[in-house]
């Protein structure tokens, strides 16, 4: 029985989506109530409306509603379908209302930032200081002395002494 639960979960893998995500769901865009694969596609026909007043982009924290692509079940924001039981992206980040089946973009969520990024967690450090996200191999550079004038005016502002153990 846990096995099928399991396959259940997973049906459908990577066999949805747009051009920007694979994913077992749609959102319902609370800014029009119309239906999009995810935010880019709203934002890309929405940039083409005839009347530029009409125009407008999705606010990806204001998404509430979602549809599974496997059984068009329309329901608030979960990772797994309250109807088929369906995984609707194997990433699945609550705060963001962001679902993806290609977890080989590492996705993570910084809280810092507020949104998702790519590359793995363990890749980048976010700066508190102005706000970027930085490869620590930038980190290991700096710490070692051999970055170029740019990123030590770039980077110095981290507080390394965090990491003076590396």
């Amino acid at each position: 029985m846990e096995g099928s639960c399991n396959e259940r979960l997973y049906f459908g893998k990577m066999g949805y989506g747009c051009e920007h995500y694979r994913r077992r769901c749609r959102i319902r865009a609370p800014c029009c109530n119309e239906v999009f694969d995810c935010r880019h596609c709203h934002n890309e026909a929405t940039s083409l409306l005839r009347n530029i007043y009409d125009r407008h982009e999705l606010v990806r924290h204001d998404v509430k509603q979602v549809i599974c692509s496997v059984c068009d079940t329309e329901q608030p924001v979960a990772h797994v379908c309250t109807n088929c039981g369906v995984n609707m992206g194997e990433y699945f980040c609550e705060v963001c209302k962001f679902y993806d089946d290609d977890t080989d973009k590492e996705q993570f969520h910084c809280d810092d930032c507020g949104i998702c990024r790519v590359g793995g967690r363990q890749n980048f450090f976010h700066c508190k200081k102005c706000g970027a996200h930085y490869n620590f191999l930038l980190l290991y550079l700096r710490l070692h002395g051999n970055c170029s004038l740019f990123l030590k005016f770039v980077i110095c502002y981290f507080d390394f002494s965090l990491f003076a153990k590396l």
